[in-house]
């Protein structure tokens, strides 16, 4: 699920904005990583540097900033005064603590590094362009962009069913993988939010709607680092299965999203919807478990579930909807409803195959929500008053205490130091 990424505001928004950001400090960096030569940071001593990707619209018009701060102040939003400024639907991505971010757009192919200087400022430092395979327009996620190492990266272009590879420190094009069963016709695809890691495979799952109706089709691309090779694995049982986790018994557990949860709300009885369901993939043998299938609405006591996201130890949380909170109404749609303040937050252990359990100290939150890591701690975002706004919340002491905030949408969030 993700709201439109054009969304209409006020030209106030703009000038909120530029409301100070400033307060609480942070942990130091635990010095892990050492960035490139250029870069302003002390591994083991330096203060932690956070880059948010803010994007507002205004008549229809995107622009998006990328804000740096130092401090984390859940009181006071973050600013955009002294902010990159990049047109268009931006996305940052890169490796956390290395004192880079590449921050491209849906404004075109290209694809920018900006280091962080001495004065704590972003510096350009190289650009890419991935015209030359077909790409006219970056958007979606800020995980499209998954990085194996300082020397190489992959691009998940759905548009052109293609895998980019390329080289983030030299800024240049690689090669290309070309996935043409990725194309379903009348469908457009859409790729997860919280792709997985296992070994040297990156396993992004993949989603298909016709419009707003979710495809009968589930499918996951493996992509091995270790040669380039990547292959898209198809399973017709279920839709939208675009969420995923590993689980303690080291298999893949691929979920419905909270869109086609929502979706599935919204038809009533109608069958050609499919119904929310969890999946077991082997990804030592890139295969579907044809054995294992199960509904999600069973694991939750018969509530609107989807979305899956990582939780400790092989467990994950399943998001559900709580009817209380925004009840269903015959024209109720189904992208409002996936986007609404309302959906709690289930744990579950699917390699025990025990029912999902309520986690009462997690406020309710959006359906779908982007994981990001702060410190060696797990956030996650929400987008609340109309989408107009997105909050970052504790998760890992299931508290969901906000952590900082920020007008407009934000589908990217780094931690350059």
């Amino acid at each position: 699920m993700k709201p439109s990424p054009f969304l209409r505001t006020s030209a106030r928004l703009l000038l909120a904005l530029s409301l100070a950001f400033t307060a609480a400090a942070c942990s130091d960096d635990d010095g892990d990583n050492t960035p490139d030569a250029g870069t302003n940071t002390d591994a083991g001593t330096a203060t932690p540097m956070y880059a948010f990707v803010a994007q507002v619209s205004v008549e229809g018009n995107a622009t998006s900033y990328v804000v740096l701060t130092e401090t984390l102040d859940p009181n006071t939003p973050l600013s955009t005064a002294n902010a990159t400024q990049i047109n268009g639907r931006a996305l940052g991505s890169g490796i956390a603590k290395t004192g880079s971010i590449f921050v491209s757009s849906s404004a075109g192919a290209t694809v920018t590094r900006y280091n962080l200087t001495a004065s704590n400022t972003l510096e350009k430092a190289g650009e890419v362009t991935f015209a030359g395979k077909g790409v006219t327009s970056i958007g979606e996620y800020q995980n499209q962009f998954q990085f194996a190492s300082e020397t190489k990266a992959y691009y998940f272009d759905g548009r052109n069913s293609q895998v980019i590879i390329w080289n983030p420190k030299d800024m240049t094009l690689t090669n290309s993988i070309s996935l043409p069963e990725l194309s379903i016709a009348g469908s457009s695809t859409t790729f997860a939010s919280n792709p997985i890691r296992v070994g040297t495979q990156v396993l992004m799952p993949v989603g298909w709607r016709a419009g707003a109706a979710v495809t009968k089709q589930a499918g996951i691309i493996v992509v091995d680092t270790a040669d380039d090779s990547a292959v898209l694995v198809k399973d017709d049982r279920c839709g939208y299965v675009r969420d995923g986790i590993v689980g303690t018994d080291g298999k893949v557990y691929l979920a419905t999203e909270a869109y086609g949860a929502a979706e599935k709300r919204v038809s009533g009885s109608n069958p050609s919807v499919p119904t929310p369901c969890l999946l077991k993939f082997d990804p030592a043998t890139n295969t579907y478990d044809k054995d294992f299938f199960k509904e999600l609405g069973t694991l939750t006591n018969g509530g609107a579930t989807g979305s899956l996201l990582a939780g400790p130890n092989g467990t994950g949380y399943l998001r559900v909807l709580d009817e209380t909170l925004y009840p269903v109404a015959p024209d109720t749609v189904a992208r409002t409803l996936a986007s609404a303040v309302a959906w709690k937050w289930w744990k579950l252990d699917p390699a025990a195959g025990t029912p999902a359990t309520l986690v009462d100290t997690l406020p309710a939150s959006t359906g779908s929500s982007f994981l990001y890591e702060l410190n060696g701690r797990t956030v996650f975002s929400e987008f609340t008053n109309n989408s107009g706004t997105t909050n970052y919340r504790e998760l890992t002491d299931l508290t969901g205490n906000l952590v900082a905030t920020h007008q407009g949408l934000s589908f990217s969030f780094l931690q350059l130091r």
